[in-house]
């Protein structure tokens, strides 16, 4: 196994390149080491695995990840953070490709060419809309492997939300339906540069067998209008899909029962019968 190499610490790095985090990229930089090897720790073993990583800022994960023997692809649009990569690169040779770009923008399994796990501290102003586009995929299972991504902790609570809480909509559902999402750690706001305003954690992400019969674009539409409107019944929030309220009654679902109450497989049949 090849010698790990000394790297300087975080603060010192950060201070060398004079960086800031960012408010208007969303960036808020993680430097305890320890807590970053935990994250990296999260997807599994990523000896040889190709991960790819959103947002590395100065290289935090990045080095964690790096550490754990992955090759990682990360994206960066900050430009101010790339030398500090580009060190990185050269204290992993061949094991970081730097994408200077913005990763909504551009798609991560056309940049890899294989299978991969997607790691990242997400900058939290494009966090929600990357999570449900890799969660969106009409193919499935997806080029991902796994998803270990930090969010504001109350997103991270609706994701693996259950049905009666509080939490529980949409986002739930996508995430769970196909998906097996469980809340893997919490991170405390002191943990940061600059500390943010709320607390964080980090959600990991499987993708299971697709059920038969149902399609993502039909999942989207339903809870979409049905959680649009989560204080109504279903038959009033649902009547505006065609030949939704008679599929309730087909997939045995009471129509006056509201959206936070219906169960993942419930909507999964739902889905179905409306496709039927």
């Amino acid at each position: 196994m090849a010698e790990k190499p000394d790297l300087p610490p975080l603060r010192e790095v950060i201070a060398r390149h004079g960086l800031s985090a960012s408010k208007a990229l969303g960036q808020n930089f993680l430097l305890d080491e320890q807590q970053l090897d935990r994250i990296a720790a999260i997807a599994g073993d990523l000896g040889g695995a190709a991960v790819y990583e959103v947002g590395p800022g100065p290289g935090g994960l990045t080095r964690a990840l790096l550490r754990a023997g992955a090759h990682v692809w990360a994206v960066e649009r900050d430009r101010r953070c790339v030398p500090a990569l580009a060190e990185l690169a050269e204290a992993f040779p061949e094991k970081l490709k730097i994408i200077e770009g913005d990763a909504m923008k551009l798609d991560a399994g056309g940049e890899i060419g294989r299978s991969f796990h997607i790691v990242a501290n997400l900058p939290y102003n494009v966090g929600t809309t990357l999570f449900t586009r890799w969660l969106s995929a009409t193919d499935w299972p997806p080029d991902w492997l796994s998803l270990t991504l930090m969010f504001q902790k109350e997103v991270a609570e609706r994701i693996v939300a259950k049905p009666g809480s509080a939490a529980y909509g949409r986002l739930s559902v996508l995430s769970q339906w196909r998906s097996s999402a469980v809340l893997a750690m919490k991170v405390h706001r002191s943990a940061f540069t600059p500390p943010p305003k709320v607390m964080s954690a980090i959600v990991h992400i499987r993708p299971e067998e697709q059920p038969g019969g149902v399609e993502v674009g039909m999942i989207e539409q339903l809870t979409a209008a049905a959680f649009g409107k989560r204080r109504k019944m279903l038959r009033q929030s649902l009547k505006g899909t065609s030949g939704a309220v008679e599929a309730l009654t087909k997939a045995g679902i009471d129509p006056q029962r509201r959206a936070e109450t219906v169960t993942i497989d419930e909507w999964v049949n739902l889905a179905r019968a409306l496709r039927s």
